[in-house]
């Protein structure tokens, strides 16, 4: 199974759907990235996707965007490969 890793934040809704989607895939870890508890990571995060919002979740070095990008993956039936590579 393939490293998820998501830029996130204590209270934010489209990251908890973002989370349930991937468990519905069979993700069991995801490494959070909490941008409003870490210094510096809001910084990090929006040199490395050019974005301000969170969610942010890659995929192991793929950058998938956010839960609308997510969604749209799965719909297109693109996230389970990308998970399973």
């Amino acid at each position: 199974m393939a490293r998820v890793v998501m830029y996130s934040t204590v209270v934010c809704p489209y990251c908890l759907m973002a989370e349930r989607l991937l468990k519905s895939k069979g993700v069991e870890a995801i490494e959070k990235i909490l941008i409003d508890r870490e210094p510096g990571k809001r910084e990090e995060m929006m040199s490395r996707t050019g974005r301000r919002t969170v969610p942010q979740i890659y995929i192991d070095e793929t950058h998938v965007g956010g839960f609308d990008d997510l969604s749209a993956l799965d719909r297109q039936g693109g996230l389970v490969p990308l998970l399973a590579a």
